[in-house]
């Protein structure tokens, strides 16, 4: 049965929504709602305009008999700073204080509306950037590197630090903890990544960056590249921290039970001074 515009463009930003970064073809929606291609063309065209205007993401349309659409998410930077406000008023609450000069961030990293707008905001850094995986350590980094990989439309796998036999075959390294110097282990499953992907490593906090070194380690393992180092908050560290590159939406400063809450390098990294480089 002949679907009305108004049905189809519903169906079809659901759709589209669902599905980031892969191609979908006119053949396909025109048969999903018999409807003829031009017609289908139409409403991409208003698809895409949409997205545009409300700063949901970008619609690509492909050409050719090959052709069709695709959706890639992004965030604009007012909404991103809006983001990064309200998190730096909410963890700079003096109860969220914890022995050794931790934040307690549980409750934010178990919100759905929060991950969801972390995922696109971290995902966006690599709109027009190959990424094959997302990478996290077990566990506070698993919803995290869940919500980019959703909005990148990839595998995410989890690094543990005790192997299990449910994964079957592991390569394991060791690293040094950047905070306390204790060596420490953490192993992954040969079948999680490919050779030759590039790898995004996703992480909830870092402060000397002792995992994500190993993180990095175990990407080299697997004969693989590093796409980046994305964190939801760097802590404040004296020492000489074991990564350079990397992007975070906060940084975190804890001192005589204070707490310090500032934006990291994400927004300037991204978006540098341009307010509306993804207008």
């Amino acid at each position: 049965m002949k679907v009305r515009r108004s049905d189809r463009l519903v169906d079809m930003t659901r759709y589209l929504l669902e599905r980031p970064h892969q191609l979908v073809s006119l053949t396909f929606f025109a048969a999903r709602y018999e409807s003829a291609k031009s017609s289908i063309s139409e409403d991409l065209t208003i698809l895409k305009r949409t997205f545009q205007a409300r700063g949901t993401g970008l619609l690509e349309t492909v050409p050719g008999a090959a052709g069709g659409a695709r959706f890639i998410p992004y965030i604009l930077r007012e909404e991103a700073e809006q983001f990064v406000d309200e998190m730096i008023t909410e963890l700079s609450e003096a109860d969220r204080y914890l022995p050794g000069g931790y934040v307690y961030m549980s409750d934010i990293l178990g919100r759905p509306a929060a991950l969801r707008q972390i995922g696109r905001i971290l995902a966006t850094q690599y709109l027009n950037q190959s990424v094959d995986v997302v990478v996290t350590v077990a566990t506070k980094g698993i919803p995290l590197a869940q919500g980019v990989a959703n909005y990148l439309n990839v595998p995410f796998v989890i690094v543990r630090h005790d192997s299990q036999i449910t994964e079957g075959s592991t390569v394991s390294v060791n690293y040094v903890s950047g905070s306390t110097k204790r060596i420490e282990r953490m192993a992954l499953s040969k079948r999680s990544v490919k050779p030759n992907s590039r790898v995004l490593i996703v992480d909830d906090y870092m402060k000397g960056g002792g995992t994500v070194g190993g993180l990095r380690s175990l990407v080299d393992e697997f004969d693989s590249q590093l796409a980046g180092v994305a964190v939801f908050a760097e802590g404040d560290f004296d020492g000489q921290r074991t990564v350079s590159k990397y992007t975070s939406l906060l940084k975190i400063q804890t001192s005589d039970e204070q707490i310090r809450v500032a934006p990291g390098n994400y927004l300037t990294q991204i978006f540098g001074d341009d307010h509306n480089s993804l207008n």
